[in-house]
C-alpha cells in the first residue's frame, strides 16, 4: 500500500498548485477533481529563481525539501542581496511552499529549518495536520485507491507526537469542514480504543507477577516491541487537556 506522503513525485524545482493548504479543504468532494484543472506550471519567471536557490541552498529547495523557518524571505534577501529580485523572490517561495513536496515535508513533522540547514523551531501541530489534509486531497485525486484509512493512521501519528491530549489537538486543528472532522473523529475513536487495550494490558502485567516485559510478551506469544510500547503509553500522563494558545499563521516572508 502506497503511503500518502511517501508516493514518488516529479523532480522538477517545485510542483505548483493554485491551491493554499487550509483546514477548510474538502477532503471528500475536491479530491474527485482531475489533478490538471488544480495543477499549474510555475510563471517563467519564477523558475529561473527556483533553480538558483536549489543551488544555493541544496539542503533546503534540493532533492529534499525541508520546512522553512519563518522569515526566511527577509534571511534570502539579506543572505543574497544582489541574488534575488523581491517580488520574484517572494513568487518563487509561494510557488515552493505550495508544492506538494514542500507540504509533504511540513506534514512529515520536520523541524522549520533555517539558511545554514539548521533546526530553527518545532512545526506546529495545526500546520502539520492542515498539510496532511492537503497532501491527501491531492493524492486522492490521482488515486484509484481510498487513501483515507492513511490519512486516519497519520493523523493518529501526528497526535502522538504534538505531545498535547487528544481532546486538546482537535479543539487546535476542528474546523468547518465536516469531511475532514469525520476523518479527525476516527482518528481520535482509534485512540481511545488504543488507549482502553493499553490499559487492560497493564492491569494484565501487573497481576501477572512477571517482573520483566520479556517475560510477560514470551508469556503471551506477544511481540516485544508491541508489549513495551503498550505499557509505555498506559505508564504516561496524558498531556494537558487544554490546547495551548495557537501559534501565528505559517508564512515564509
Amino acid at each position: 500500500m502506497t503511503d500518502i506522503l511517501n508516493e514518488p513525485v516529479a523532480s522538477t524545482p517545485a510542483e505548483a498548485t493554485p491551491v493554499t493548504p487550509s483546514p477548510e479543504t474538502d477532503i471528500v468532494a475536491n479530491s474527485a477533481a482531475p489533478a490538471e484543472k488544480r495543477t499549474r506550471p510555475a510563471r517563467p519567471n519564477v523558475l529561473p529563481v527556483l533553480e538558483k536557490l536549489a543551488a544555493l541552498y541544496p539542503h533546503l529547495f534540493g532533492a529534499t525539501f525541508r520546512p522553512l523557518k519563518r522569515g526566511i524571505f527577509q534571511d534570502l534577501l539579506d543572505a543574497q542581496p544582489d541574488s534575488f529580485e523581491k517580488d520574484s523572490l517572494k513568487d518563487a517561495l509561494s510557488t515552493h511552499t505550495r508544492s506538494t513536496r514542500y507540504l509533504a515535508s511540513v506534514a512529515s513533522g520536520m523541524p522549520r529549518t533555517d539558511l545554514q540547514g539548521q533546526a530553527a523551531e518545532a512545526m506546529a501541530p495545526e500546520h502539520i495536520h492542515h498539510a496532511l489534509l492537503e497532501v491527501f486531497r491531492r493524492r486522492q485525486g490521482r488515486s484509484a485507491e481510498d487513501l483515507t484509512s492513511q490519512l486516519q493512521a497519520r493523523i493518529v501519528q501526528a497526535i502522538d507526537a504534538s505531545g498535547l491530549s487528544p481532546e486538546a489537538y482537535a479543539e487546535l486543528v476542528r474546523a468547518r469542514n465536516e469531511a475532514a472532522n469525520a476523518v479527525l473523529d476516527q482518528a481520535l475513536s482509534d485512540i481511545a480504543q488504543r488507549t482502553a487495550k493499553d490499559e487492560a494490558l497493564l492491569r494484565a502485567f501487573e497481576a501477572s507477577g512477571q517482573t520483566t516485559i520479556e517475560a510477560f510478551a514470551e508469556m503471551y506469544g506477544m511481540k516485544l516491541a508491541v508489549v513495551a510500547a503498550a505499557l509505555k503509553r498506559a505508564r504516561t500522563p496524558q498531556a494537558a487537556s487544554v490546547a495551548p494558545e495557537a501559534q501565528a499563521p505559517s508564512t515564509t516572508h
